[in-house]
C-alpha cells in the first residue's frame, strides 16, 4: 500500500508540457518538413459570380465583368443620289431678237451644262437657219443628227449644231416632227448638210425636201430599215439583200 503519510508531490503547469518539440510532433532543425499542404481547386463559378463581376475564376483571378448587350441601331437609310444637272433659261440678244420675231415658234431657249439651245417650231426651222447663218455668222454647221422616240406623238427630234467662228459660239437648233413628215434641206445655205443629211435619212429613215441627191451614205442602197430607230432590232438583218447580193444565208 502506499504511504498516505506523505503528501504527493504537486504537479506544475510546465511538467505537463511535453519534454521536447519532438515529442510534441513539432518539426526541427533535425527533423524532415511535412510536405505542403495540396491546394484545393476553387469551387464552380455560379450564378452569383456572374452577378458579382469581382467573383474569383477557377485559376484564382476576379472574373472579367460581362459585357454589356449594345442597344440594336436602326439600318442607316440609303444615301439618295444627287440630283443631275437641269436645263437652265438662256437669255441673250439672240434670243429676245427671236422671240420679238417669232413669238411662240420659239418653243425654248435654255442652256444644258453650258450647251446653248433653241427649241423651235418644224415650220419656221429653214428660216431659223437661214437667220443664224446670214446675221448671227453661224457659218459652219457642225452636224445634223436625230433622236427617236417611238413613244411620243412628234417621234422625231432632229438637232442642227452650229458654229460661229467670228463669235466663237456653238448653238444647237432643235426641231421635232411626226413619222412621215420632212423638213427642208439646209444644203442651200451649208453645202457639207449634204453627207449629213443623208445620214440622217439613212440611219432614221427622216426626209429631207430639195435635197441634191438624198440617198444612203452607210448602207447599200437597196436595204431595208434604218437602224438608229428604237424600233429596229439590234440583231435584224435584211436577210433579203444579203441572200440576193452575197449569196448566203444570213449575214451574221
Amino acid at each position: 500500500m502506499p504511504d498516505e503519510s506523505k503528501d504527493p508531490k504537486p504537479i506544475s503547469p510546465e511538467s505537463s508540457a511535453p519534454a521536447s518539440a519532438a515529442e510534441a510532433g513539432t518539426p526541427t532543425a533535425s527533423t524532415p518538413k511535412s510536405a505542403e499542404p495540396v491546394k484545393t481547386s476553387a469551387a464552380p463559378a455560379t450564378a452569383d459570380s456572374a452577378s458579382n463581376p469581382a467573383a474569383p475564376t477557377s485559376e484564382g483571378k476576379p472574373a472579367a465583368p460581362a459585357a454589356a448587350a449594345k442597344p440594336t441601331a436602326p439600318p442607316a437609310k440609303p444615301t439618295p443620289k444627287p440630283e443631275g444637272p437641269k436645263p437652265e433659261p438662256w437669255d441673250s440678244d439672240l434670243v429676245r431678237k427671236l422671240k420679238a420675231q417669232y413669238g411662240s415658234g420659239i418653243k425654248e431657249a435654255s442652256t444644258y451644262v453650258g450647251q446653248k439651245y433653241l427649241v423651235v417650231d418644224s415650220s419656221i426651222v429653214y428660216e431659223i437657219l437661214l437667220r443664224m447663218h446670214d446675221d448671227e455668222l453661224f457659218d459652219y454647221c457642225v452636224d445634223i443628227t436625230a433622236v427617236h422616240y417611238p413613244k411620243r406623238e412628234q417621234q422625231f427630234d432632229v438637232v442642227y449644231v452650229l458654229y460661229s467662228f467670228h463669235n466663237n459660239e456653238r448653238v444647237r437648233v432643235k426641231t421635232q416632227i411626226q413619222e412621215g413628215e420632212t423638213l427642208r434641206s439646209a444644203f442651200s445655205i451649208w453645202p457639207t448638210a449634204n453627207w449629213l443629211e443623208r445620214e440622217v435619212f439613212d440611219m432614221f429613215g427622216i426626209s429631207f425636201d430639195e435635197h441634191p441627191g438624198l440617198k444612203r451614205i452607210l448602207l447599200p442602197d437597196g436595204w431595208k430599215g434604218h437602224p438608229l430607230r428604237k424600233d429596229y432590232p439590234i440583231l435584224q438583218q435584211d436577210q433579203e439583200w444579203v441572200q440576193i447580193n452575197l449569196g448566203i444565208e444570213s449575214g451574221q
